[in-house]
């Protein structure tokens, strides 16, 4: 079962890789916050907006877990249900890198399959480290994400404000579907790892 499941994943890979790490741009660099506590920010994400691509269309239930490990690296968890709450549990572990030569922690590139790597850059986090948008340099790509698994409207809409405001055409960003009424043993799995160690297994 774990070979099947380890063999889908890599067949959907260079299709996440091509769509992410191919997309080169002529525009100004994304803003940052001035420094991310990198501590502060890992753990479960639930993922509410994102820009659908063929491994994650129609994506429910979608979850980012972050680990640092010692060697300074995020091991990174994207988790979610196929196709409706009840789907297929879809897994994939890339792992992200800080760009050392930017103090700010907010921009990092993720690698899912050596030795491609994808920028990946932390457009906004709230002083709670309660939501946050993730971009990428093209404007193609964004995930806005909360550590709840509801959201608020206006939270939701000041989000995708930040991103019209750096060039975004908000048309590419979808909301995703969230039902945890049939995932208490998923959520509270979620929960007690917290930022002790990834979500799955690498």
């Amino acid at each position: 079962m774990l070979v099947k499941k380890t063999w889908g994943a890599l067949r959907a890979l260079p299709i996440l890789i091509l769509c992410l790490s191919g997309c080169a741009s002529s525009k100004n660099p994304l803003p940052t916050p001035d420094h991310v506590d990198l501590p502060k920010f890992m753990g479960a994400w639930f993922v509410h907006g994102y820009t659908p691509i063929l491994v994650d269309g129609r994506a429910h239930n979608a979850v980012e877990h972050y680990f640092l490990n010692e060697n300074g690296e995020i091991e990174t968890t994207y988790q979610f249900r196929d196709g409706s709450s009840e789907g297929e549990l879809k897994t994939y572990t890339p792992k992200g890198f800080p760009d050392k030569n930017d103090d700010s922690d907010a921009r990092w590139k993720m690698q899912f399959l050596w030795p491609f790597r994808a920028d990946y850059v932390i457009l906004y986090v709230s002083d709670d480290y309660a939501r946050t948008v993730i971009a990428h340099p093209s404007r193609k790509y964004a995930w806005i994400m909360n550590r709840s698994t509801t959201i608020s409207e206006s939270h939701y809409e000041a989000m995708l404000e930040k991103l019209e405001d750096v060039g975004y055409d908000l048309s590419v960003i979808q909301r995703l579907p969230h039902d945890w009424s049939k995932e208490g043993k998923r959520l509270k799995k979620i929960e007690a790892i917290g930022v002790a160690g990834p979500l799955a297994e690498r």
